[in-house]
Formats: structure tokens, C-alpha cells, sequence
């Protein structure tokens, strides 16, 4: 999910009553549901497609969840001592207990894969035991709804707080509907896989139920076919059918070709990533490849990769 949907959780987790437990919890818990994502500073050093295969990776397995949040309990923890040294600490801060500072962070670490793994961009969840990718397929990585109740229940609960109320509640009825608002999406994403997709011939090899922007009760259909095209197609509630017209992009068939491991690293890179790879024929007749989750010719150096001493044929009519 994208950085402003970690901080809203990390946040309502802690107007939800965890900030109590110690001094510096709030940072803990919305730093920590962002930390993960350190792993986005390979745009330094990798190129086009490489990043790909890196993202999502290692700072989000099992090892990192647990050292990820000693680091930074320990940089804050650091801080609520330099800060006391040097007479700047803020008298209405609660005294800071390194356990209960670990464990804050750590519950915001947690969060992160969590909806990391809900959308259709996937998670290795495993990483370095396992390369495997997981795929939630439950919301687009950018959920307005979801924006609005976590927003909601933090100023409401921080209202409170204000006022001398009971502010914890309100954090609780946040989190509680944002799990039923989660459960909901993962019930359609579930119906369609369950009921699309296998009604109609020519029967799809895979397919793949995409949440998309805004409405999330909508699902894209996308589908691949026996002669390796991927279509998509929109669910308008009362039957599905995959009609080439409804193609997003004019497919190719790839000619055999052979590259060692390790002769095209961005190749490498996207090939390990792609979930639904598809090629399509360039002006020279060359191959470009994306994968129909994120097709966006504009969006060409993030989510595609050219391969120019390859050719490609058309593929039959549909």
C-alpha cells in the first residue's frame, strides 16, 4: 500500500490506546509501519527494471521484522536520552521503556506486510528462506475509502483526547472498521475467483480478480488464454466474457529465443517479478514486455522491459 495508508495505520493503532505503554510510542508505531520500505532507496543503485525484483523483498521478511524494530527503538530511545541531556525533553512525555518501545515498533513492522500482501502487486513474505511471491488481491494499492476511515477515527479520537474524553474507543471502532472494510473486499475478491472466469470458453489458464481505483466493489477481470495473451475485462455484475476488443494492448507471440541467466538483468529482474507477462511488437518489429496488472505504455522503464534483438509475430484473430 502506498506510505500514507502505513502512517493512518500505525496512527490509529496508537489512538487505539498502544501510545500509553510508553514515551515515543506514536513515532514507533508510525515509523515502523513505514520501515520496511527502506528497501525503496535501491533507486540509487539499481536501473530501470532491477528494482522490481528487489522491492518487496528482504526488508519485509521474517528477519527484518525483527531487526528492523530494534533499530529504531534504539534511535529512539537514543533520542529521548539526548534529548533529556541536553534539557529539551517534553515534560508530558511518559517515561520511555525500551521493551514496551520494541514492541511498538515491531506491531507497526507487522502491520506493513500485512497490507503490503492485499493488493495485486504481491509480497515475498518469506524472504531470504523463500522467493516465493503472495498475492492478496483484496485493494488497489491506493484506497481512498480506507484513507477516510482511518483519517476519521484518528480525529475524532484525537478530538476526544483533547476534550479529556475517552479517546481509545474511537481508536478501536477505527481499527474495527477498517478489518470489517478489509474482510468485505477480500469476500468480492473471493466471489469473483470463485465464479468468474470459468463460465465461459475459451476457458483462461489463469486469472486474476485486480481491485481497481475508487470502486472498490469492482473487480478487473484479467485472464490468459491458451495462445499466451492476457485480456482484461470489467465484471458489470451479471455475466463475464473475455471479447479480444476488450484487449488492452495489441499481443504478440514471441519467437524462441535463449538468454543465460544473469546476460540481462533487467530480463532477469522482470521476468522474477511479472505475474501476468505479455509481449507486445514495437515499431521495429522488436519486443517490449509488460505484465497486464500495470500495462502503461508511458509507464515503460518501470514496469516493462524491451528486448530489442527479439521478434515477435501477431497473434491469430480473435
Amino acid at each position: 500500500m502506498d506510505n500514507l495508508t502505513h502512517s493512518l495505520v500505525g496512527a490509529v493503532l496508537g489512538q487505539a490506546g498502544l501510545k500509553r505503554t510508553t514515551g515515543l510510542a506514536m513515532p514507533a508505531l508510525i515509523i515502523g509501519a513505514n520501515l520496511p520500505d527502506v528497501d525503496a532507496a535501491c533507486f540509487f543503485w539499481l536501473e530501470g527494471t532491477e528494482h522490481l525484483a528487489f522491492r518487496r523483498g528482504v526488508t519485509h521478511g521474517p528477519p527484518a521484522l525483527v531487526l528492523l524494530p530494534l533499530v529504531l527503538a534504539g534511535l529512539l530511545w537514543a533520542f529521548d536520552r539526548w534529548q533529556t541531556q541536553r534539557g529539551t525533553r517534553p515534560e508530558g512525555r511518559l517515561p520511555v521503556r525500551f521493551g514496551w518501545l520494541y514492541a511498538m515498533a515491531f506491531i507497526g513492522c507487522l502491520s506493513h506486510p500485512f497490507f503490503d500482501w492485499l493488493n495485486v502487486y504481491g509480497i515475498r513474505l518469506l524472504e531470504p528462506f523463500s522467493s516465493q511471491w503472495f498475492y492478496g488481491d483484496t485493494l488497489f494499492i491506493i484506497d481512498p475509502w480506507l484513507w477516510g476511515l482511518l483519517i476519521a477515527a484518528v480525529w475524532v479520537s484525537r478530538r476526544r483526547e483533547k476534550a479529556g474524553g475517552a479517546w481509545a474507543r474511537a481508536g478501536q471502532v477505527g481499527i474495527a472498521a477498517m478489518l470489517a472494510y478489509v474482510g468485505l473486499n477480500g469476500a468480492i475478491t473471493r466471489l469473483n475467483y470463485e465464479t468468474r472466469g470459468t463460465r465461459t470458453e475459451p476457458y483462461p489458464l489463469a486469472h486474476i480478480a485486480a481491485p481497481v481505483p475508487f470502486e472498490f466493489w469492482r473487480r478487473e477481470q484479467i485472464v490468459e488464454l491458451g495462445d499466451g495473451r492476457w485480456i482484461s475485462s470489467d465484471w458489470d455484475g451479471t455475466d463475464f466474457g473475455y471479447g479480444y476488443a476488450n484487449s488492452k494492448a495489441v499481443q504478440c507471440k514471441v519467437r524462441p529465443f535463449t538468454v543465460a541467466p544473469g546476460e540481462n538483468t533487467q530480463l532477469d529482474a522482470f521476468l522474477f517479478w511479472s505475474r501476468a507477462p505479455f509481449a507486445t511488437r514495437a515499431a521495429d518489429g522488436s519486443v517490449i514486455l509488460y505484465d497486464a496488472r500495470f500495462y502503461d505504455p508511458r509507464a515503460r522503464d518501470r514496469f516493462s522491459v524491451a528486448l530489442p534483438d527479439v521478434r515477435c509475430e501477431e497473434l491469430p484473430a480473435g
